[in-house]
């Protein structure tokens, strides 16, 4: 009996012995090593942070580009007027190249929707994916444009993160060169700074346009949905560029 209280208290002495050894130890390592869920923080944390910064500059950007693409489309002979007959306006200052009838990512815009008074409200975020005619072989995409002629249109955009715009959705595109020459009318009228990419076609459908919740997010500091973005009375003065070269 007296060895076994002895070996007891010689292992318990050891283990004290043990940890107290591990003390200076743990205080040496840096807090971060220290605890592993504060690590993951730390790493995660400055990552997060340059992440949203990137995100809130290209959404800058992308509203500055936009300014560019109007100032392109207003020396087009009859933009200006259909301008100021717009509903809205979808900016993508850079399309993709793509096949034609393939669809893909095809580019990142800014929408600019008028309100009721006339003045035309706060940036929107939206991608665009394919357009199923157009951008024959050896022709870049550039910038790209769609004119929102009525509400139909624009209601496209405040009510649905992820949709077309085309003959099966209810929406006619028509070509702005074919516009031009008073042949056709529509729904939405399709611009782009690159003679080649619609070709020929009188109609054509934009397809997988999505809501860019995080670029949007981005640019405002907090989420809103489309919806929110678009009917906000709110006035965003970084975009009063973009809204002074649109006019009234």
């Amino acid at each position: 009996m007296h060895r076994k209280i002895v070996f007891q208290r010689t292992a318990l002495l050891a283990a004290a012995a043990a940890a107290a050894a591990a003390v200076p130890l743990l205080c040496a390592l840096p807090p971060a090593m220290a605890n592993p869920a504060a690590r993951q923080d730390r790493a995660a944390t400055p990552a997060t942070g340059d992440t949203a910064t990137r995100r809130q500059q290209a959404a800058v950007k992308r509203i500055s580009d936009a300014v560019a693409v109007v100032t392109t489309m207003d020396r087009e002979a009859g933009m200006p007027d259909l301008l100021a007959k717009a509903r809205g306006v979808y900016l993508v200052p850079t399309y993709g190249r793509a096949a034609l009838g393939i669809g893909g990512e095809g580019g990142s815009g800014v929408l600019m929707v008028r309100h009721s008074d006339g003045n035309w409200g706060n940036p929107a975020f939206f991608n665009i994916g394919g357009i199923s005619v157009g951008l024959q072989a050896g022709v870049e995409g550039g910038p790209f444009a769609l004119l929102l002629m009525n509400q139909k249109a624009v209601d496209n955009f405040r009510n649905r993160n992820n949709f077309s715009l085309s003959a099966d959705a209810g929406i006619t595109v028509v070509n702005f060169t074919r516009l031009a020459h008073g042949t056709v009318t529509g729904d939405v009228v399709a611009w782009s700074g690159s003679k080649g990419l619609f070709g020929n076609a009188a109609t054509l459908a934009i397809n997988d346009i999505r809501f860019n919740q995080r670029l949007n997010e981005a640019y405002y500091g907090k989420p809103m949905t489309a919806l929110q973005t678009i009917d906000s009375t709110e006035t965003n003065t970084q975009a009063d560029a973009l809204r002074k070269v649109l006019g009234k």
